[in-house]
């Protein structure tokens, strides 16, 4: 079967990337998660293990126990009731309707069962691409980086293109070599980013430095600690305490933030923060978030 990998939904999404800010969060809103046009991927391609906060131990490519015919969740409601947080935290970046209802045309696995294998790889090289694509789509929108908004805007059409090709070229696809242009100009915003906001202060503190990249900071009090413009991409957060902390010009790309105490922080003007990353995190009514980021309806009022 010869599925169409264009049509209006994917012509929304590839349009030039220098325009205005609406239309920006047009294409963001594109890259949020939709089940409802999904064929609950996640529930089937991905491993799952209890130990992470999911149902049970789960290979990959086997339907998820709570996954019903019509790709309903039969335990959604109660996911959080349930200590289901791997399930509450995850994010596609709306790689699942793309593959669902782009790559293959509205055809599910179920119908297309010699597909199936074939739809999950492409799914999980899917959610690579559309997760690059938030990142910098959230770098052009970044006035700090106005300097490099025209190499944003091409690697933003060239990751588009990718997402358009056909299913064996995108299983094909060495991800990593595409992944490794996209953090040059991740890395370059980040600097441009966090260089402007520890401009003027006297003593920028050591997580304000590289050093800080990749660090262990497991339960650790940084209450304390100045963190604005702090790098800590792929930092270990896990039960830290931010409680209070401002954040501004953070970069949190691979951040693990499991159970760390973010109530009253402020994250408005953090960079490379994503909705999973907040799903996971303890917070209150007083946690100020990103414009990009979405409130769970979880949340404390």
């Amino acid at each position: 079967m010869i599925y169409p990998h264009e049509n209006k939904y994917d012509k929304k999404l590839s349009e030039d990337y220098t325009d205005s800010a609406s239309i920006i969060d047009t294409r963001l809103q594109e890259m949020r998660g939709d089940c409802g046009k999904c064929f609950g991927l996640c529930c089937v391609a991905l491993y799952f293990s209890a130990s992470e906060g999911f149902p049970v131990n789960k290979d990959a490519g086997k339907p998820c126990p709570n996954l019903q015919t019509d790709f309903n969740c039969s335990v959604h409601k109660e996911l959080r009731k349930k200590g289901l947080k791997g399930c509450t935290a995850y994010d596609c970046f709306g790689a699942g309707q793309k593959v669902a209802q782009v790559t293959y045309g509205g055809h599910d696995w179920r119908q297309e069962v010699e597909v199936a294998k074939q739809m999950f790889e492409v799914f999980l090289v899917m959610r690579q691409l559309h997760e690059m694509l938030w990142y910098l789509t959230e770098a052009s929108t970044l006035q700090t980086a106005h300097s490099i908004q025209d190499k944003l805007s091409c690697l933003i059409n060239e990751t588009m293109r990718l997402t358009r090709l056909s299913p064996d070229l995108l299983i094909g696809l060495d991800v990593e070599v595409h992944r490794d242009k996209v953090n040059i100009l991740l890395l370059n915003t980040s600097e441009l980013v966090r260089s402007k906001i520890c401009r003027g202060q006297k003593n920028p503190s050591k997580y304000q430095k590289t050093k800080a990249r990749g660090a262990d900071f497991m339960g650790l009090d940084l209450r304390k600690s100045n963190l604005r413009g702090a790098n800590l991409r792929g930092t270990c957060l896990i039960a830290a305490n931010l409680r209070n902390v401002d954040l501004s010009g953070a970069d949190f790309i691979g951040a693990d933030l499991r159970d760390t105490d973010l109530r009253g922080a402020n994250l408005t003007e953090s960079i490379f923060l994503t909705q999973s990353q907040i799903n996971t995190a303890k917070r209150d009514s007083n946690t100020k978030l990103p414009r990009l980021l979405t409130r769970p309806t979880y949340w404390p009022k």
